[in-house]
């Protein structure tokens, strides 16, 4: 099976400053990830937004949008479920009501960062926290358009650590292109075709995961990586 490459001298200690020495180790806390995929031009092209130059994490780099889970996406309605061989996938790392959760995530922090719905069309409702926004747009998420793709732990030195799921979509499953006004929390959003993203300024993890998206993209079955760092080696396995 085809593997992403990742440099010999691929050094996860540049994507963050480090934690201080004598610190206690950070429990990663859950989040996600969404790449959405657009496949309307020659090559197809991924929705990134650049962080902003003042975050204490990733500074400057492009990214995909996501967040860490919110206690709200374990309540949040959606309007169609994950497709049962991904919640199978999915519950490789996570039983199942917080797989869902994961999922919502993904899709609420779309909104949040870039703002763009992965929803279908709905009556517009009342919600709490930070899905209020959402359902008043008269949207519900979409689960059944997401694949889930990768699963990545931040190193241990690290100040901040997640457990990350990524999960990728069409773009046809937004409820449109455009983004609607005041949203958005990553400094510049673009779509990027996948050879543009390499040459990105990317965090280390987002450049492997890009490289399986491609491969991804011709061989929709393959299994999804897991990165995680143990005793101070980086480990690969498939879920």
């Amino acid at each position: 099976m085809n593997e992403p490459i990742l440099d010999p001298n691929y050094d996860p200690r540049s994507d963050g400053a480090m934690r201080s020495s004598g610190a206690k180790l950070v429990r990663p806390r859950d989040a996600a990830t969404l790449i959405i995929v657009r496949r309307d031009a020659a090559k197809p092209r991924l929705l990134m937004g650049r962080r902003h130059g003042g975050h204490d994490f990733m500074p400057d780099k492009w990214v995909f949008p996501g967040g860490r889970i919110d206690r709200s996406d374990f309540r949040a309605p959606y309007a169609s479920d994950l497709r049962p061989e991904v919640l199978a996938r999915l519950e490789k790392t996570a039983p199942q009501s917080r797989c869902r959760a994961l999922a919502l995530t993904a899709v609420r922090e779309t909104f949040e960062e870039a703002g763009l719905l992965l929803a279908r069309a709905a009556a517009p409702r009342p919600g709490a926290g930070p899905w209020r926004e959402f359902l008043a747009q008269g949207a519900e998420a979409d689960l059944s358009a997401l694949d889930f793709i990768a699963r990545a732990i931040t190193p241990p030195y690290r100040p901040k650590r997640f457990d990350a799921r990524f999960f990728m979509a069409p773009a046809e499953a937004l409820l449109s292109l455009e983004r609607l006004p005041d949203c958005g929390e990553l400094d510049e959003i673009a779509w990027v075709d996948l050879d543009e993203a390499q040459g990105l300024d990317l965090p280390n993890i987002t450049r492997f995961v890009i490289q399986e998206l491609a491969l991804r993209l011709h061989d929709p079955d393959r299994p999804a990586p897991f990165m995680r760092f143990l005793r101070g080696a980086r480990q690969l396995a498939y879920l």
